[in-house]
């Protein structure tokens, strides 16, 4: 952390630059550099605990939880380790509940740091992450489910590293 990913943070802000186009058109060599030494030391996808994932790096809920406090230190440490949101959690979910060929297409990739991905929430009258805000209605018919509402299509940007999408389904209950 202190000597690796604290003194890269200034160095990832530089080759990032600045703007929207700069951000998200940069792909830094200095956060590479940090996931081939992250790798090599063991500590990779560290998250993943130990007693529920055989794709983690071995630790435990708790022994993660300390590691994150120091992750949170530096800009660049989740990423480097491949403990960064959303991909953790929708790891997560491929891990625990993805078919064999979802795991192939997309759960290797994320765990090996081949691509990111993202989590997409918007509907256009709607400006919140809260998922409690949601309009969006549901409904049963027979063995499907009837989905009512407007949503904003979302692409990634085609400048941008490579992107997965996973749609959660939120129902309100009351």
């Amino acid at each position: 952390m202190e000597e690796e990913c604290i003194p890269a943070d200034a160095v990832f802000a530089q080759q990032v630059g600045e703007g929207v186009q700069k951000r998200f058109g940069a792909h830094p060599q200095v956060m590479e550099d940090l996931k081939a030494k992250a790798k090599k030391l063991g500590l990779w996808n560290m998250f993943l605990p130990k007693n529920h994932f055989k794709e983690g790096a071995g630790f435990s809920n708790l022994e993660y939880g300390l590691m994150a406090e120091y992750l949170g230190k530096s800009f660049t440490a989740s990423e480097a380790t491949n403990c960064a949101a959303p991909d953790t959690g929708n790891m997560e979910v491929f891990a625990k509940y993805g078919t064999e060929e979802q795991k192939k297409k997309w759960l290797t990739p994320l765990l090996n740091g081949e691509i990111r991905s993202a989590f997409l929430m918007t509907e256009p009258q709607i400006a919140s992450s809260d998922a409690t805000n949601i309009e969006l209605q549901m409904h049963r018919e027979g063995n499907e489910w009837v989905l009512n509402g407007q949503v904003m299509e979302e692409s990634p940007l085609s400048h941008a590293p490579p992107l997965i999408s996973t749609e959660m389904v939120v129902q309100r209950r009351g």
